[in-house]
């Protein structure tokens, strides 16, 4: 017998139809039991987990595996691109062992940073969750059995948390083209995505070779960065960890929502799940303050390779101009995976201000020359901060407080009327003794 269209979701024809779609309901009940089986000792997020949607999520869309033809041109754009760059800057080269990654590639290359970068925050989100959760969330008879449920209020909150920045990994891996265009050290190697560059080339009507050797070029530079200023991946995680030491979590409506869970709902949990609202962080001023060092120092970075590359592209690419300000105008106004990420994770990976910082670095190198400008990256004091922004030439010539020449010349006035003073009143002294 030929079942009616529409019949199999009449419960009288397909019992389970009440339950709801069956993929959807399967595709709970995995990201449930993953939740489920991750060991406590795992870290405040459920890393394979967030992976596991990573992929999810860039499969969906297709993610073919790197042909060998299209592995060649990644590696030949970019030992190219660092030869080009010798020309440019004295920074040594950082491209050791260049690749050409799949998105999924990336999301497993990544994860060991990320993992370094979000967890400081996810711990203190996961502990505010499960202790107001713990506290004020549970009926007083359950509070009396606070030990064995504050463990699963983590493994929970370890969950939503997990999720969520897996969700957002997979929107970022449908995005990057390479394993710097973030503004972070992703990866040791530098490495480029051939679909990742074929979505940014879309629209574009410039020769494929040059957006590929351009996007190589901003990869090695980003590489010689990270690799040869030793202080400044520290410097980027720190200010993530101190972002992370003051944060707190808005946790009212998802007491409310988990008070009236039911586990038996696996549409429901999921909702809950995936609600990025509940876990965005309030920030506190100190918050604030660390969020606007991070983001100066990636403008910087950002600044400083956008002025070295286009050093290296100068007579060689003749869409170098065009590119730089498509690679501008992406990075300044972030996509839609960047936005998610900062909605989520509380984090604000793009720079606002790339002209400035480019004007800066620009400024230096015509009045100090490229060893001079790169020379400000050796120690951390010498870094440009939010306000050099605003008067790159004021950084370059130094404040006129700190002029050298002018303190020398008021140091010498001084010590001069001090001599004065030192000789006259010997003198009133000789006259008083002679007296």
């Amino acid at each position: 017998m030929t079942d009616l269209p529409g019949r199999e979701n009449d419960p009288n024809e397909n019992p389970f139809a009440m339950f709801g779609n069956p993929e959807q309901i399967a595709a709970a009940m995995r990201q449930f039991a993953d939740m489920l089986s991750a060991p406590q000792s795992s870290g405040p997020v459920n890393w394979d987990m967030a992976k596991n949607i990573a992929r999810h999520a860039v499969a969906a869309e297709g993610d073919p595996s790197v042909m060998e033809g299209e592995r060649r041109q990644i590696v030949d754009a970019l030992n190219l691109a660092d030869l080009w760059l010798n020309e440019a800057t004295a920074l040594p080269s950082g491209v050791g062992n260049p690749q050409a990654w799949s998105r999924s590639e990336w999301i497993e290359k990544t994860v060991p940073v990320w993992r370094q970068l979000c967890d400081p925050v996810a711990a203190r989100m996961v502990e505010t969750m499960s202790g107001t959760l713990g506290a004020a969330g549970l009926p007083a008879e359950a509070q009396a059995m606070a030990g064995p449920l504050m463990g699963m209020m983590k493994q929970m909150g370890g969950m939503m948390v997990g999720q969520q920045i897996g969700q957002a990994l997979g929107s970022l891996a449908r995005e990057v083209v390479g394993s710097t265009d973030i503004g972070l050290p992703l990866s040791g190697d530098a490495a480029l995505l051939p679909g990742g560059i074929a979505a940014f080339s879309q629209g574009l009507e410039m020769p494929a070779e040059e957006i590929r050797l351009y996007l190589a070029l901003r990869e090695a530079a980003h590489h010689r960065l990270f690799q040869h200023v030793p202080w400044l991946r520290a410097n980027l995680l720190n200010a993530v960890e101190e972002y992370a030491r003051g944060i707190t979590v808005d946790v009212s409506g998802l007491e409310e929502q988990l008070r009236g869970l039911d586990i038996n709902n696996p549409e429901q949990i999921q909702e809950i799940l995936g609600g990025g609202a509940l876990l965005k962080p309030e920030e506190t001023e100190q918050q604030k303050t660390a969020l606007s060092r991070l983001e100066t120092t990636l403008a910087l970075i950002e600044g400083w390779v956008s002025t070295v590359v286009a050093g290296a592209a100068a007579g060689k690419l003749p869409s170098a101009a065009a590119l730089g300000e498509t690679v501008r105008r992406r990075r300044a106004t972030g996509g839609p995976a960047e936005q998610t990420f900062a909605t989520l994770v509380g984090l604000e990976l793009r720079p606002r201000r790339l002209r400035e910082a480019a004007a800066l670095w620009q400024a230096l190198e015509a009045d100090r020359g490229a060893d001079g400008r790169d020379a400000v990256w050796n120690h951390p004091d010498l870094m440009p901060t939010a306000s050099d922004l605003d008067d790159p030439a004021g950084f370059v010539r130094g404040e006129p407080e700190f002029d050298l020449s002018g303190l020398e010349a008021s140091l010498r006035e001084s010590a001069g009327e001090n001599e004065k003073a030192d000789e006259e009143k010997k003198d009133e002294g000789g006259e008083g003794r002679g007296a």
